[in-house]
């Protein structure tokens, strides 16, 4: 289910990103949204390790968890930015 909502976000944000264009505010701040794909990526390795290591399989799962608490500033400094 984690791998599916990674996919989803990032399918989302593409989509927004080709509505706006490439040159947009939004794909300027996203830049290259190491969180999303390293959510991604983490997410697609924690499967097949569950079948040979359980808690290392959980344990990532936690840590993507976790990255997502850390706020996600990108947006709101180019916002900042393009206001001065």
């Amino acid at each position: 289910m984690l791998l599916m909502a990674a996919i989803a976000y990032i399918v989302l944000q593409r989509a927004i990103i080709n509505q706006q264009g490439r040159n947009s505010l939004l794909a300027f701040a996203i830049g290259g949204d190491w969180k999303g794909k390293l959510s991604l990526v983490l997410d697609f390795i924690a499967i097949p390790l569950a079948f040979v290591s359980p808690w290392v399989s959980i344990g990532l799962f936690v840590f993507v968890a976790l990255i997502w608490f850390i706020p996600d500033r990108r947006i709101e400094r180019v916002l900042e930015k393009r206001g001065d």
